[in-house]
């Protein structure tokens, strides 16, 4: 095909089929006020993107969204398929060209899941835009309201005089001097994609001096969309702008100011440029400080007693050549790396007996094939460096990436990107992964270790460790509870300095590593494990009495669960249900929800577990704000536990909420199910899950009992307990929201963690308030929190009148023996006493006095 009817036109053909929209009507104000340039839409009924000109593919989003070809001309046209996409990242879009391909007329270039895409982006509106508008001197769209891919020409073009390939901004500036602004943290969840590029291309457009935004040493220019699109710059990365011309000090602090700011995007909340470095981590969080010399503070991790010696743990280095051979040869040793290390990962698997643990393996086998971590490595080998050196630079920089997020869980996943990318670093260079030499009752100290070191550890010496990194939601201390390995994360650097050999005691449930203790401490701790041990045994014993009080109470104990082999364990332990079922477990770390029967097998099985004399409390998806779903793209929220969370997200979503709620009816005839909902504020609320419920439990033809529930973790809904109870069958309070709700701390907040105690005596009133509501109509109340598996708190539960206490799988035995020494008639004594008191302190000493008794 002709490309240009005269010398001075340039014809642009549709690239999709369907309905020709002008520009101005797209429903994004980027677009429709020409932000990104001008052109035209289409609202396709085609999914397989063609080249509307023959040019070169300057720009291929990483998301496959968006495409830019740029013609022999220098016209850069823009094509963006659907609105929000960018938030899909790349799920449903299949690239058929390269970065960097020549393309004809009608060249095939993305083919997309149209489907998918209309449920999940804002509108499939595509956009054909021209952003070096500066070459157009008039624009001629297509008088017909239809268009055929690849037949009908789209838009038409009368260019300016002779052109360069360039860009729109290259007359050369003064000889000025270059400004460069301060460093800037880009806040925009998504980095900087067409949206952010064109706000901010426009605005450096009413400067007079050249612009360049620069990353990582590379650079863009600032006043071209798709120059800044392929910068690629992402949340969280560090740049800055560089300015030269007659007004670069006041365009280089305008632009840094703008990018600090969102550039247009609500990012909840935004980070000065100069605080970088002032951005916390996680995994390195400052530690609690103690005022004893001999004491070392952290994070518990793992509980248990330890005594033992000081073992230093040290990162074996990995040298690696920077300059390769040639990149096939360099890309044929990652791919055999990369295999190998997932037949290891395969091997580790086999070793860990508890299922579900041994699913963090998998998802490192899934790292081994990360598309954005394989680009970044395969791209630096294409510029020759060796297969070790772009291996390690790639997931170096995926890792601290992650590592900036404020998402503690998130954050914690980075020490992952570094085992996986540690093991596969050791295959290339041929080095053969070392095990650990220690020597017994060891200690170990470490900045931090990997899941495959956890995994590795040799129980018959290794008897605790301590991490200057990592938090209780790492996989490292997951995999140290189910280890039984007593652990501290975020402990002091001072530990770092210990000598190999010191003698410490290491508590885990206190967070606490005590240096040098006297004969007498250690023969005390001895002492203590003894008789633990003795006690746990006796508890294990009588595990499947029933825990009723010396006066004849019977009360229910019950676990927390988050998947099967939890539910089994809590059997053996002789837990008399679940109280808590984590539902949340099902659609984390994963790029897309579950399906409805994935979700009907996993209930009815752990139903089936349970048997049908045992309570099995299902709370549906409680996520949002600080725990996002990837294939749920969200707004970021300033304030995300006061955000789109639990049941709000679950309304909103109707499609998701009403999956699942079908997939847990489905086993309402393997056990007693009971389904509870979180985060309920409102009536209304309450009212339209139960309507949804009824509706689905009659489309089933399901005609077992199944009971409705709430969490209480949100004060109004504990001060509304009568009302509330009138409408449903059951509470279940979750102490450790209420606490943080009514007291208005962060639970996870470093320095306010401590005061976040649910023993403040106005979450304990909130408690009794509930019970209390609940009593009125004949309902029953659960604690689902931590204090219910909290030995000084059980008897003052009890009495304030709750009925179940739903405490961690490991707590059962301990917990149901306690009861069975407990009068009912003492602990109402003991709650009414507790409530007329006005501190922590004074709960905190009454109950520990109650427990001593």
């Amino acid at each position: 095909m002709n490309n240009s009817t005269q010398a001075s036109r340039l014809d642009l053909f549709a690239p999709l089929s369907g309905v020709v929209v002008a520009i101005e009507s797209v429903p994004d104000p980027v677009f429709a006020q020409k932000m990104v340039g001008d052109g035209i839409s289409v609202d396709p009924i085609s999914n397989l993107l063609l080249a509307p000109v023959a040019g070169k593919v300057t720009q291929l989003h990483s998301s496959r969204h968006a495409i830019t070809i740029t013609t022999p001309a220098g016209v850069e046209v823009l094509i963006h398929i659907g609105l929000d996409t960018v938030m899909m990242r790349g799920e449903g879009f299949t690239a058929k060209v390269a970065e960097g391909a020549d393309v004809k007329v009608g060249q095939p270039l993305i083919e997309f899941d149209a489907d998918l895409v209309a449920r999940k982006a804002l509108s499939l509106l595509t956009q054909i835009v021209i952003t070096t508008g500066d070459k157009v001197v008039k624009y001629i769209p297509t008088t017909k309201k239809m268009v055929v891919a690849g037949q009908d020409i789209l838009l038409s073009l009368d260019l300016a005089g002779a052109t360069l390939v360039g860009n729109a901004s290259s007359a050369a500036p003064q000889a000025d001097a270059a400004i460069q602004s301060a460093a800037v943290i880009v806040p925009n969840p998504t980095g900087l994609h067409a949206r952010p590029a064109a706000v901010l291309a426009n605005m450096a457009k009413t400067f007079k001096s050249e612009l360049k935004l620069v990353r990582a040493g590379d650079e863009a220019n600032a006043k071209s969309v798709v120059s800044i699109m392929g910068l690629e710059v992402q949340h969280g990365d560090s740049i800055f702008v560089k300015a030269i011309g007659p007004d670069a000090g006041q365009a280089a602090k305008a632009l840094a100011e703008l990018i600090a700011s969102g550039s247009g995007e609500d990012c909840g909340g935004v980070l000065p440029a100069a605080a970088a470095k002032h951005i916390p981590k996680p995994q390195t969080r400052p530690a609690l400080k103690s005022n004893d010399p001999n004491v070392l503070m952290g994070v518990s991790a793992s509980p248990g007693l330890a005594v033992g010696h000081i073992f230093q743990v040290k990162q074996e280095v990995i040298d690696v050549h920077e300059t390769g051979d040639t990149p096939d040869l360099e890309k044929r040793r990652l791919d055999v790396a990369l295999k190998e290390a997932y037949q290891q990962l395969e091997a580790l698997k086999g070793e860990i007996a508890d299922p579900a643990k041994a699913e963090i393996f998998t998802a490192h086998q899934e790292l081994l094939s990360d598309p954005d971590l394989l680009d970044l490595a395969t791209a630096a080998i294409s510029q020759g460096k060796s297969a070790g050196f772009a291996w390690r630079a790639a997931f170096t920089s995926y890792a601290d990436k992650l590592a900036k997020l404020k998402n503690e869980i998130l954050a914690g996943r980075a020490n992952d990107i570094r085992d996986i990318g540690r093991r596969v670093l050791r295959l290339i260079a041929g080095i053969k992964e070392a095990a650990f030499e220690v020597p017994n009752d060891a200690i170990l100290i470490a900045e931090d270790l990997t899941p495959s070191d956890t995994a590795s550890l040799d129980r018959n010496k290794v008897l605790g460790f301590c991490t200057i990194g990592g938090g209780a939601t790492s996989h490292v201390a997951i995999l140290a509870r189910s280890l039984n390995i007593p652990a501290i994360c975020g402990i002091e650097d001072a530990a770092l300095q210990l000598a190999n050999g010191t003698p410490v005691i290491l508590e885990g449930s206190k967070g606490c590593l005590r240096l040098n203790p006297s004969p007498e401490e250690v023969s005390s701790i001895r002492e203590r494990q003894l008789k633990l041990a003795k006690r746990q045994a006796e508890e294990l014993a009588a595990a499947f009495e029933p825990a009723t009080t010396t006066d004849g109470i019977c009360v229910e104990v019950v676990a927390n669960i988050g998947g099967l082999e939890e539910a089994l364990q809590s059997v053996k332990l002789g837990g008399e249900g679940v109280g808590l079922l984590r539902s949340e477990f099902l659609y984390l770390e994963r790029t897309e929800a579950p399906s409805e029967a994935e979700q009907d097998k996993i209930y009815s099985d752990i139903a089936k577990s349970l048997g049908k004399d045992r309570t099995f409390v299902v709370r549906t998806l409680d996520v949002g704000g600080d725990k996002p779903l990837p294939y749920l793209p969200m707004p970021a929220e300033e304030n995300p536990f006061l955000g789109v969370r639990g049941v709000r997200l679950c309304l909103a979503e109707p499609e998701l909420l009403h999956t699942q709620i079908r997939a847990i009816l489905r086993s309402a005839e393997h056990a007693k199910l009971a389904i509870m909902f979180p985060m309920i504020t409102s009536l209304e609320e309450v009212r339209t899950v139960k309507r949804i419920v009824a509706e689905e439990k009659a489309a089933l033809g399901i005609t077992a009992a199944v009971q409705i529930g709430i969490m209480v973790e949100v004060p109004a809904t504990a001060v509304m307990a009568e009302i509330f109870a009138r409408e449903v069958d059951f509470f279940s309070i979750g102490t450790n929201d209420l606490t943080q709700y009514t007291l208005a701390m962060d639970r996870g907040h470093p320095k306010l963690a401590k005061e976040a105690d649910a023993m403040h005596p106005g979450v304990l009133r909130l408690i009794a308030n509930t019970v209390k509501g609940a009593h009125t109509h004949g309902k029953w109340v659960g604690v689902c929190g931590g204090i219910a598996s909290d030995p000084s708190a059980v008897p003052l539960l009890i009495g304030m009148g709750v009925d179940e206490l739903s405490v961690s799988v490991p707590a059962i035995p301990a917990v149901k023996a306690l009861v069975r020494t407990l009068s009912k008639a003492d602990c109402q004594k003991l709650a009414a006493e507790v409530l007329q008191m006005g501190t922590v302190a004074e709960v905190r000493t009454r109950l520990s006095q109650q427990l001593a008794d």
